[in-house]
């Protein structure tokens, strides 16, 4: 079970172009990493990894009620950067909680049923995705 969560782990800290390998060491254990880390002296495996992010914007009412926008988010995600990007350029106040490195975040996202990144939450709106223009439509609604 811990091989399958620290798998999990890596696959979901890869940058989006990032390669992931496989390679056993010399007492038989099994390791996963990226092309900074593999080794080059040892035969390696590339994996094929499919990365969890939202490909069409959703919207949703939600029992969830925030006064300022709210973003699940992972640092490798493209969608997520470009959120981030239009909140800084316009001045919108946000919080933003990464998935891969906080663990009570994490938690929280699996609650809300979350099966991809970001999730962008508004007064009562939950945003799957990221669009600016899906994003101002529920942010002119809500301010």
């Amino acid at each position: 079970m811990k091989k399958a969560w620290l798998l999990l782990l890596i696959f979901m800290s890869a940058e989006a172009s990032s390669e992931i390998y496989k390679w056993v060491d010399e007492k038989g254990r099994t390791h996963y990493g990226d092309s900074n880390n593999k080794p080059e002296n040892k035969p390696v495996e590339k994996l094929d990894i499919k990365l969890n992010t939202y490909k069409h914007t959703s919207f949703e009412n939600t029992e969830v009620i925030t006064e300022k926008v709210v973003m699940y988010s992972v640092a490798w995600c493209g969608f997520c950067k470009k959120a981030r990007r239009y909140f800084v350029a316009n001045r919108i106040p946000f919080v933003e909680y990464d998935v891969d490195k906080d663990m009570r975040a994490k938690r929280r996202y699996q609650k809300l049923g979350a099966s991809g990144v970001p999730v962008i939450f508004f007064k009562d709106r939950r945003m799957n995705g990221f669009s600016e223009a899906g994003f101002r439509s529920i942010y002119r609604n809500g301010t």
